[in-house]
């Protein structure tokens, strides 16, 4: 009975033994052994994915003014705050004379952090809007101003832009709560005509919250930014100091965990409900005039309401003979559009 025993042992072992080995050296050993089971990486920027930030319903945060900036005949520029859930701040001009007044939202272009200030790309057109009678806010974003730090994810840094111009829009329905404490009533902001300016990113911001939003505010931009992601932020590199080499190997761990076309605001185009006014230099070398044009047939293809101008001669800013027109025309394209709502 005892030597019976100790062979049904052997053979246990022996078993036992050819199953671990089989395991071991198996090229399907993961599945043999759940021991050896990978756990998946987190992807905590798929929120960002246009799909996903297109089911969000962006809260409403109140807006509060703060200090005076500066002061001219026909209008004040302070600061204003709101929260995404962070503290971002921003810019606001304000018509001095009482009355109801449009809004125009307006999104800058980069800026770098060394010399920033609020305001920056935005305030002489900003200037021009008020003294027609507008009330303009340009947000800081997150790391910039008065604003909380920003995410020190590089790709979440640039999609947390996204989230702040949306909750931006949504919470200008509070905007005469703080209008009413700081001008007692006297100043009022008209919620049913709501504009967009962009420049530059800001262009690319700008359409980026028209797809995701689905609103239809009359928008402005001047040489936006419209390539496809990552191009559009690839084709930047050669003014990086390293000539883009950390980015570029942030980008390709990037993509071993996301789908960029999800990211990518060219594939989205059919979303846009709002008119859009596009002003671009044909000299432009931040945004080449080609880009431009090939944007403009994409959108006039998926019937959005388009209009075109261009400046020969005029660099990114449209210098020298283009800034003039362009802001012009872009405050008769929001008055144009205002008068029918």
């Amino acid at each position: 009975m005892k030597k019976i025993t100790i062979l049904i042992l052997i053979f246990i072992l022996i078993g036992s033994s050819v199953v671990i080995a089989i395991n071991f050296f198996s090229p399907n050993s993961a599945i043999l052994s759940p021991l050896s089971k990978e756990t998946p990486r987190p992807t905590p920027l798929t929120a960002y994915t246009f799909e996903n930030l297109k089911q969000i319903n962006f809260q409403k945060s109140p807006i509060t003014l703060g200090t005076k900036i500066g002061e001219k005949e026909n209008s004040v520029s302070q600061m204003f705050f709101f929260s995404v859930p962070e503290k971002v701040s921003g810019l606001i001009n304000v018509p001095k004379k009482s009355g109801t007044y449009p809004i125009v939202v307006m999104f800058r272009g980069f800026a770098p952090q060394e010399n920033y200030f609020s305001g920056i790309g935005t305030q002489p057109s900003a200037e021009v809007f008020v003294n027609a009678e507008f009330i303009t806010l340009a947000p800081d974003f997150l790391g910039f101003g008065e604003s909380a730090s920003a995410s020190g994810e590089a790709f979440e840094n640039r999609f947390q832009t996204y989230t702040t111009s949306l909750s931006l829009l949504s919470s200008l329905q509070t905007l005469n709560d703080a209008l009413e404490a700081s001008y007692s009533g006297s100043v009022k902001a008209d919620l049913s005509k709501i504009g967009i300016w962009g420049h530059s990113n800001g262009g690319q911001i700008a359409l980026t919250t028209l797809e995701i939003s689905g609103v239809n505010y009359p928008t402005v931009l001047w040489a936006p930014v419209t390539k496809s992601f990552p191009y559009s932020v690839l084709y930047y590199t050669d003014e990086a100091d390293d000539q883009g080499k950390i980015l570029r190997r942030l980008l390709a761990e990037f993509e071993k965990d996301y789908d960029t076309e999800k990211y990518s605001l060219t594939n989205y185009l059919s979303w846009i409900k709002a008119p859009i006014e596009i002003h671009q230099g044909t000299v432009d070398e931040e945004v080449p005039v080609w880009w431009s044009d090939e944007f403009v047939s994409n959108l006039k293809k998926e019937n959005v309401d388009v209009k075109y101008f261009t400046y020969p001669g005029a660099d990114h800013n449209l210098r020298p003979n283009g800034w003039n027109p362009a802001v012009s025309e872009s405050l008769n394209f929001y008055k144009t559009k205002f008068e029918k709502l």
